[in-house]
């Protein structure tokens, strides 16, 4: 995600909040007579492992990396993980874990209860720069533990041909579930599904969020709450008719590839697919819109990463600076370039939205959406609720809840 690089003199205002690597020779650590750790003069060595979509991202974070040395005085050496998870695994269980790294909103909480996590993020400049909901997703007993360095959402993807062929227009916006169900039937025909998505909650938990409800509200298991009973009907409503089909009733590996092959005139997915339809489908021309409101308003699901700092670390002052380097608002937008990812702070977003015009949508449900939960042992419990998605068209959809609020609650209260 990067071009140019202009970008802002975030070291010096680290120093005003008691970080001083920057230009005066970085870090070192040894401990001091208290047991604490003591500053070396010198310049310090930071590892940084990332999790890349690709080469694009990974010559971004080099590319920034190397910005931020220049500045700094420091060195980064930046790592594309090949297996993030089992890499972080491995570096945590045998005590040298990378200084800096990629975490997703999966396994924080797991790791963070394992104290493997340093718990820096409040104690940066832009703490407050932060999406709330982004706060919320990397926050574990009261404590925000790191930065976000990016976001997605899910909004709906329309095929402009197809919209037109169906004699569709601006006007027909779908704005309520009914539209959309009505629209997505207008689009339907024998050799293209009006709308194709994945039966995975990553997919249709954004209909329990505009329904109202989400698997966990406010630290409580609530999968079978009524309102994600009637989102889950909904779905199963346009299953019946055809109108919605799954990705794998067409032979498609994702939604973006059932849009992308002509196979679905709309999917939901998030800002991501930006990246595939310009490598993969360039000549297929469509508009992004948000997603249509539900009984209880707007909604959709945020998916993000931090930066990680090992709490083992011993440059846990240069690897501060690191990330209110890479989480500066010009160098978030010098991402986005780079490789199509949303800013993770508030003051970027005009910015962004004048700079990315289509991509506006997804974006502007930041307000409205909420995230994955995140509790340690959920990541299996979804897991499992996943695998019975995959029957919606016939099952029971209170069934299916019933069975993922038992397993939440076994989770959650363990």
């Amino acid at each position: 995600m990067i071009h140019t690089r202009h970008l802002l003199a975030v070291g010096a205002s680290m120093t005003a909040i008691g970080l001083t690597t920057a230009c005066n020779g970085g870090s070192g650590f040894e401990e001091d007579e208290a047991g604490e750790p003591a500053q070396e003069t010198g310049p310090a060595a930071i590892t940084v492992l990332i999790g890349s979509s690709g080469p694009a991202e990974t010559d971004a974070v080099e590319a920034a990396a190397a910005a931020w040395a220049d500045e700094s005085g420091n060195t980064a050496e930046v790592i594309a993980a090949t297996d993030l998870n089992q890499q972080l695994s491995q570096g945590f269980a045998a005590g040298d874990p990378p200084d800096v790294f990629y975490m997703g909103a999966d396994t924080f909480a797991d790791n963070a209860a394992t104290g493997s996590l340093l718990a820096y993020a409040s104690e940066l400049e832009n703490a407050d720069d932060f999406y709330p909901t982004l706060v919320e997703a990397f926050t574990f007993e009261d404590e925000f533990y790191c930065a976000p360095k990016d976001f997605s959402t899910l909004a709906l993807e329309i095929n402009t041909a197809s919209w037109e062929a169906a004699g569709l227009t601006d006007d027909d916006i779908p704005t309520s579930w009914d539209e959309l169900h009505q629209v997505a039937q207008q689009l339907t025909t024998d050799s293209q599904a009006g709308l194709v998505s994945s039966m995975e909650y990553q997919r249709l938990g954004a209909f329990m969020v505009q329904a109202g409800s989400n698997l966990v509200t406010d630290g409580e298991a609530t999968a079978n709450s009524s309102e994600n009973v009637e989102a889950l009907e909904f779905v199963q409503s346009m299953l019946a008719d055809d109108s919605l089909k799954t990705t794998g009733e067409v032979g498609a590996g994702w939604g973006g590839e059932a849009f992308g092959t002509a196979k679905s005139a709309m999917t939901i997915e998030g800002n991501w697919i930006a990246g595939a339809m310009a490598a993969d489908f360039p000549d297929v021309q469509y508009r992004v819109v948000p997603l249509p409101e539900g009984p209880a308003g707007p909604g959709t699901l945020s998916f993000t990463n931090c930066w990680g700092i090992a709490a083992d670390s011993d440059q846990q002052e240069a690897a501060m600076d690191f990330v209110a380097f890479m989480t500066a608002p010009e160098q978030q937008l010098e991402f986005a370039r780079g490789f199509g990812v949303m800013p993770s702070v508030q003051s970027a977003a005009e910015d962004y939205k004048a700079e990315f015009p289509d991509m506006a949508a997804f974006i502007d449900q930041a307000e409205a959406a909420d995230t994955v939960p995140n509790q340690p042992g959920v990541t299996a419990v979804i897991a499992d609720l996943n695998g019975q998605l995959e029957s919606l068209e016939t099952a029971d959809p209170k069934a299916i809840l019933d069975n993922a609020q038992a397993n939440l609650e076994a989770a959650l209260g363990g």
